[in-house]
C-alpha cells in the first residue's frame, strides 16, 4: 500500500511545538508534509530555524493542512481546537486538554476563588470541544505521551492477555519546578502542579483502567469520585530557599495528592510535586490480582554512568532537571522514546492517514479534566470526596 501524505501545521512555537516537530521527523507510516507554523509571536524565528512557512493567521494555515498540532498555551487550546475541527481538520491537542483560567480581572487569585467555579467552567469548555468534535468529520487526538510510553504499552499487553483486575495504582510526576515563567500564575496555567504534572500519571491510570474494562466486557471502567489535598510548600512563610527548587509561584499549588475511586470500587493514588530534587521522577505502579508492575518513565536504568568531574560532561545531555552531571547518573539513550513522544505522533498519523483507532482520545482527555477539577474542589473542602462527572456523549 502506498503511503498516505498528510499535510500538517503547528499552532504554537514553544517547548511543546519543538518536540512535536522532532517527533514528526520520525513518523514512518505516512508521508508528513510540514506546511508551517502559526502563533501570535515567535513564528518567524521558529519557521526560519526549521525551513517552514510562518503563517499570518490560523485560518490561512488551515487552508493548507489536514491536521493542526495544538501546542499553544493551554488557555488557548479550546479556541484553536474548535476552529480546527470546524474546518474538518484533525486537532492534536497537547495536555491538559483545557481548564479554567480565571475571570479575566487583574485581581484574580487562584488561592481565593471558589473552586466549584473552576470545575463548572472547565466542564463547560470540555462540552464545547466534544460538541465541536461531534459536528466535525475529524477528531481530537489527545497528546498524552504517557499513554504511548513503552512501559505503559507493555502493561496494557499484560492486562489484555492475562485478564488482570487492577486493584490499586500509584502514580507520580515530580521534579524541582517548571521552566515556564507563566506557570506561576493560575490565570495562565489553569491551576498548579495537580493539573500541570498530575495530568500525566492520572491519564495513564485512567487509560489502563479503561483497557481492563474493555478487555473484560467491552466498556471502559471510568472514575467515579476523587478526594484530594493540595499544598503550596514553597510559599510557606518559613520556607528556606537554597536555590535548588523553584519558589516564585504566585497563586498555585506545588504539591498535590489525588485519591481516585473507579466505578468498580478500585483505586488510584496520584502524586504531583514541584519540590523534588534529582531530576524528573515519573512512574506508575500497577497492583493487580495476578501481577505487579512498576512502569518507569523517568528515570530508567537502561544506562548508568559515573562521571568524576562535572565539567567532563559539559556538552553531554544526561536527563532533564538534574542540577549536576557529577557522580553516578542514568543518562537516557533516547529520552523521547522512553517517554512515548515518537510513538504517540506515529499512532496519531496512522489514525489520520488510515483511520486506525486512537488510544488517547477525547474521552480520556475529558475524564482527566473532570477528575482534576473535581479534585481541586475536594482540596478546597480539606479532602472531602467529590463525584466526578462522566461525559456520556461517547
Amino acid at each position: 500500500m502506498d503511503k498516505k501524505t498528510v499535510r500538517t501545521g503547528l499552532a504554537g512555537a514553544g517547548f511543546a511545538a519543538s518536540f512535536h516537530f522532532e517527533a514528526l521527523k520520525k513518523v514512518y507510516g505516512t508521508n508528513v508534509d510540514i506546511k508551517g507554523v502559526y502563533t501570535r509571536s515567535g513564528a518567524k524565528e521558529y519557521a526560519r530555524q526549521r525551513g517552514i512557512k510562518a503563517y499570518k493567521s490560523l485560518d490561512a494555515m488551515l487552508d493548507d493542512v489536514d491536521v493542526v498540532h495544538v501546542c499553544v498555551t493551554v488557555d488557548s487550546h479550546e479556541s484553536v481546537a474548535i476552529e480546527t475541527l470546524k474546518r474538518d481538520k484533525f486537532a492534536i491537542v497537547e495536555k491538559p486538554l483545557t481548564g479554567y483560567f480565571g475571570d479575566g480581572s487583574e485581581a484574580f487569585n487562584g488561592d481565593t476563588f471558589p473552586k466549584r467555579d473552576a470545575l463548572n467552567h472547565a466542564l463547560a469548555s470540555v462540552e464545547r470541544m466534544l460538541q465541536a468534535e461531534k459536528n466535525s468529520k475529524a477528531q481530537i487526538l489527545y497528546a498524552e505521551n504517557w499513554v504511548y510510553a513503552p512501559a505503559i504499552q507493555k502493561e496494557k499487553e499484560i492486562i489484555e492477555k492475562t485478564g488482570a483486575q487492577i486493584l490499586w495504582m500509584h502514580g507520580q510526576e515530580a521534579h524541582s519546578g517548571s521552566h515556564a515563567k507563566t506557570y506561576a500564575y493560575w490565570k495562565f496555567s489553569g491551576g498548579g502542579v495537580m493539573i500541570g504534572k498530575g495530568c500525566h500519571p492520572l491519564t495513564a491510570a485512567l487509560y489502563l483502567k479503561g483497557i481492563e474494562g474493555k478487555t473484560r466486557n467491552g466498556r471502559a471502567i471510568r472514575p467515579r469520585a476523587v478526594s484530594a489535598r493540595t499544598h503550596a510548600l514553597t510559599r510557606l512563610p518559613d520556607f528556606r530557599d537554597q536555590g535548588h527548587i523553584r519558589c516564585d509561584y504566585h497563586d498555585i499549588d506545588d504539591f498535590s495528592l489525588m485519591h481516585v475511586v473507579f466505578e468498580d470500587g478500585t483505586i488510584a493514588d496520584i502524586f504531583a510535586s514541584d519540590i523534588v530534587l534529582g531530576g524528573i521522577h515519573n512512574a506508575l505502579e500497577v497492583n493487580t490480582n495476578n501481577h505487579r508492575s512498576i512502569c518507569n518513565i523517568n528515570p530508567n536504568t537502561a544506562m548508568q554512568t559515573y562521571n568524576p568531574v562535572d565539567a567532563n560532561f559539559k556538552d553531554i545531555y544526561v536527563v532533564e532537571k538534574t542540577g549536576t552531571k557529577q557522580g553516578w547518573s542514568t543518562p537516557s539513550p533516547d529520552e523521547d522514546w522512553f517517554t512515548g513522544y515518537p510513538q504517540e505522533i506515529e499512532a496519531f498519523y496512522r489514525t489520520i492517514g488510515y483511520g486506525e483507532p486512537v488510544e488517547s482520545d477525547s474521552r480520556l482527555a475529558a475524564d482527566c479534566i473532570a477528575t482534576i477539577y473535581s479534585a481541586y474542589v475536594s482540596a478546597e473542602q480539606n479532602g472531602a470526596e467529590v463525584e466526578v462527572k462522566i461525559f456520556q456523549s461517547f
